[in-house]
């Protein structure tokens, strides 16, 4: 469970710490070395931003129904997020953070979505294994991601260590891409104009909600 006293950001990096400290020598010298890889490169450059039109969807959530983010906009402003996969601790943290602030969005007047690569079954898993009550839909094949120009390869050398951790990425998203979203959060107005964007390639870097809370309180004036 969150922990409400501890912020997102805490939260991950004692997650980090830890998982960087229980690995052998060898294996936190290739994850250290793929972190490297992955903040001199490219990935993201080209991220949606804020005052860009959003790209509709229609993506299938857990149970089976598709969701259009033009049809949520009708209802009000959307707070989209994107994350690697519900097998992601920092995924998990922050997909357990938002939802103890779902209160607040809802009230609020906006719409909560989250994407991810995987495919329903196992979007179906993570919300039932961190009792979501939120849209959580799955683009296999990233086809969204790469429209919001947020795709990021697992490298090379990071793909033995996840298998064996035991995270086949190709059989959780139903491809062989071996390709992962940015984690990335969107304000959307109803206009689908961008109004805020956090976007980092370092995968461990997430937006805390009650900053989004605090955007949507200046969104509607309050």
């Amino acid at each position: 469970m969150t922990n409400p006293d501890i912020s997102l950001a805490e939260q991950i990096e004692a997650t980090v710490v830890a998982f960087m400290d229980g690995l052998p020598e060898t294996e936190a010298r290739i994850v250290a070395e793929s972190f490297a890889q992955l903040n001199v490169s490219n990935v993201a450059d080209n991220a949606l931003a804020v005052g860009a039109s959003a790209p509709d969807f229609l993506l299938p959530e857990a149970c089976g129904a598709t969701v259009s983010l033009y049809e949520r906009l009708r209802q009000g402003p959307v707070v989209l997020s994107f994350y690697r996969g519900g097998w992601c601790p920092f995924c998990s943290l922050e997909l357990r953070s938002l939802q103890a602030h779902l209160p607040d969005i809802t009230r609020l007047g906006a719409r909560l979505i989250a994407i991810s690569p995987q495919t329903p079954d196992n979007s179906l898993s993570t919300t039932e294994k961190l009792q979501l009550g939120f849209d959580v839909l799955s683009d296999v094949g990233n086809r969204t991601a790469r429209d919001y120009g947020l795709l990021s390869p697992v490298y090379e050398s990071m793909r033995p260590l996840y298998l064996k951790w035991g995270l086949d990425v190709p059989a959780v998203n139903g491809d062989d891409s071996w390709e992962l979203p940015v984690p990335a959060t969107y304000l959307i107005d109803t206009g689908g104009e961008v109004l805020a964007a956090h976007v980092d390639k370092d995968y461990t870097r997430r937006l805390d909600p009650g900053k989004l809370v605090a955007l949507l309180r200046d969104l509607q004036g309050q």
